[in-house]
């Protein structure tokens, strides 16, 4: 191969002033972003260069792998010497010395461009785009890092110049483009491309071939890849869409990526996304601060493939293993909402409550609770020359409508009883209107027999029986709960409706003084009823004013 064509001088770009400016002062954290600025270049060499290796079939050159694997020596070679030149300890004793490090630099900045310009010719000619354009990448990416250090102003502007050390002794001196070290990298490069498991990784940074070497290398892996240039890019499309991994640069300009990752981790439904930084910052400070922002893992710059690949694998079985649990989680939940549910069905939500709390004997005595009886009548008859399928669709829909009654006054179902329906007012917790609650509910009973009725062309009618007066409420059973009321205000209502007429609601004396006069009533006079003294008794007809 023929040498590599001379690199002309050209002055030393304004954005690397600051930089001038803080290596006077020492400023460690500042002399950590230089570095960074320098690995974006050395970045887009080695990795299009491997890309260009792994791609060599497909792309159809293979005559080009030997060229190719020199231009990926050489930018091992310039980050083994940049690493070196700018060590925290040089920067601190003072002993960075610029006029070396361009010494040194040189050689394998010309080897990367000279071989970069003699695949590009060969690939022009021979009309292969996707190469032209990578080798394009690659080239530029070599005469950014020349333009930084190979003007002749530097060291002056530094004022970190010293004498260049012997031949030999630089960092990159014992590498060769054929040492077993490069041949051991490019084989790991090569064994990278097997694909992994699927998955959506957003790549956050604001370098443009940065992203584009990241995206091809992972697309081969079978990743689902989306881009975005800046954080705020990057939060609008976390909030659009599912991602299972976010690899995040660390110094972008806006939001930058510990910014980013703090609104991330502050959103419910972002923290539990593995991030991992991207950052050519070596120092110890910015990757525990990486860590203690919550990212799960970092990849220096220049990306290592196999610790790539190894990273993303293991945030991804990160986030499957949180997908799972929350799966889980979910699922306990569906299921602890759906026993609530049926626990409610059956008990009184207070009651349930205190169960619940680890209560094991529950009853509670309630001086004044207002207790409703309704039953069909003649459902006997209904039952036996209808099939039971229809009997037990029609009993469920009109018991359904009672039920809706009760909860709309705030009222408790207590149980049903072949065609016999029960609840109560002021059960289980005590107020002072249960009775007027008991009367609008019955009245709205009978509306609702005569709607149901016009719907199925039927003439059911109900008998309805209120009380008023002290109960005694409580648990039963230890498998199969039922809450339940004892006591002659139970009887007694239970006596008032078998003892009433349909589509008529009997109440007692006690209940029509708890009404007082809000409500119509008819004497129906002193009624005998079993087991019960003789007791005066209404017939509840609507509410006054209505």
């Amino acid at each position: 191969m023929s040498e590599s064509k001379p690199v002309p001088s050209t002055a030393a770009p304004s954005s690397l002033t600051p930089f001038i400016r803080a290596l006077n002062m020492r400023d460690m954290e500042v002399v950590s972003h230089m570095r960074h600025s320098l690995r974006t270049p050395l970045n887009q060499i080695i990795g299009y260069s491997e890309l260009l290796i792994e791609s060599a079939d497909e792309l159809d050159a293979t005559t080009m792998v030997r060229d190719l694997k020199r231009i990926h020596t050489a930018g091992g070679q310039l980050l083994a010497l940049i690493n070196d030149a700018l060590a925290n300890w040089k920067v601190e004793a003072g002993t960075v010395n610029i006029a070396s490090l361009r010494t040194d630099m040189r050689t394998p900045l010309n080897t990367v461009i000279g071989y970069a310009e003699i695949c590009l010719d060969e690939a022009n000619e021979r009309h292969q785009a996707a190469l032209v354009a990578d080798l394009q990448n690659i080239h530029r990416a070599a005469k950014t890092l020349f333009d930084l250090f190979m003007s002749e102003s530097l060291a002056e502007d530094l004022n970190l110049g010293g004498s260049a050390p012997a031949a030999g002794t630089s960092a990159a001196a014992t590498l060769g483009p054929d040492t077993p070290l490069i041949r051991s990298e490019l084989a790991d490069i090569v064994n990278t491309t097997a694909p992994l498991a699927n998955g959506r990784l957003l790549i956050v940074d604001d370098d443009a071939p940065t992203r584009d070497m990241l995206t091809r290398r992972l697309q081969r892996l079978g990743f689902d890849i989306t881009q975005a240039e800046d954080g705020q890019v990057a939060l609008n499309k976390l909030k659009a869409g599912p991602f299972d991994v976010v690899l995040l640069d660390v110094i972008m300009p806006g939001l930058d990526g510990f910014q980013t990752l703090e609104y991330m981790r502050a959103d419910a439904k972002l923290r539990h996304i593995p991030v991992i930084m991207l950052t050519a910052l070596d120092d110890t400070e910015s990757t525990v601060r990486c860590i203690e922002a919550g990212a799960a893992d970092f990849v220096s710059k220049p990306f290592n493939p196999v610790i790539l690949r190894a990273r993303i694998t293991a945030s991804l079985e990160k986030k499957r293993l949180h997908d799972q649990e929350q799966a889980y989680f979910d699922q306990i939940q569906k299921e602890r909402a759906k026993s609530e549910r049926l626990l409610l069905n059956t008990l009184p939500k207070a009651i349930a409550d205190r169960l619940k709390q680890g209560e094991r004997t529950i009853v509670d005595s309630f001086a004044e609770a207002t207790v409703v009886f309704a039953d069909i009548v003649g459902f006997s008859r209904f039952a036996a020359k209808n099939s039971p399928a229809r009997t037990v669709q029609l009993l469920n829909e009109i018991f359904s409508a009672f039920d809706r009654i009760a909860e709309h006054n705030r009222l408790e179902k207590i149980k049903t009883i072949g065609d016999s329906y029960m609840f109560v007012g002021g059960v289980p917790l005590g107020d002072g209107h249960h009775a007027s609650d008991c009367a609008e509910a019955a009245l709205e009973m009978l509306e609702a027999i005569r709607v149901f009725n016009r719907r199925h062309s039927l003439s059911w009618s109900i008998r309805v029986g209120m009380h008023t007066g002290p109960v005694v409420a409580g648990i039963i059973g230890t498998k199969k709960f039922a809450y339940d009321l004892w006591g002659d205000t139970v009887n007694v209502a239970s006596r008032l409706e078998s003892y009433g007429q349909g589509g008529r609601i009997q109440i007692s004396a006690v209940t029509k003084q708890a009404l007082g006069d809000k409500f119509l009533v008819e004497p129906v006079g002193y009624l005998e009823m079993k087991n019960v003294d003789p007791m005066e008794t209404f017939y509840l007809t609507g509410k006054r004013g209505a």
